[in-house]
Parts: C-alpha cells; sequence; structure tokens
C-alpha cells in the first residue's frame, strides 16, 4: 500500500477502507500497448469518482509514458 493509501484509509471507519480498496480495484487504466492494471494496484485511490479521464502514466509493460484511459470495469 502506498503512503497516500495508508493516509486515506486510516483517516476513515474500516468499512469505508474496504469499500475504498474495493472501488478503486475495479477502475482500470488501459494503455495503448493494452495493459490494464487498477488504479488501487497502480498506487492511487478512485473512490466515489465518475467520467473517464486520460492521464500520462508510465505503463509498467512497455515502459512508455502514455495517454492511460481509466474505465470503471463492472
Amino acid at each position: 500500500m502506498t503512503l497516500i493509501q495508508k493516509i486515506l484509509t486510516s483517516l476513515v471507519p474500516a468499512a469505508w477502507a474496504r469499500d475504498m480498496r474495493e472501488e478503486s480495484q475495479r477502475w482500470m487504466m488501459r494503455c495503448a500497448c493494452g495493459h490494464e492494471i487498477s488504479v488501487w494496484d497502480a498506487g492511487g485511490v478512485r473512490w466515489k469518482a465518475s467520467g473517464n479521464p486520460v492521464r500520462l502514466v508510465l505503463c509498467q509493460k512497455c515502459g512508455s509514458l502514455t495517454p492511460h484511459t481509466t474505465y470503471r470495469k463492472d
């Protein structure tokens, strides 16, 4: 768990922390090369959010700094 994840989950009740983690794991980031990773596994938190932002991220697979589409996997 990253520092920001530890801080956020420690500030809220345990049930909210579990919900935060579960929801962040449903949000996926996809690279142009096809590699996908959850926001939580990438070290982030996306909780009670909407929209599909595009973020510039270093891909763990291809090693390129590319725009990653964020979407919710239901």
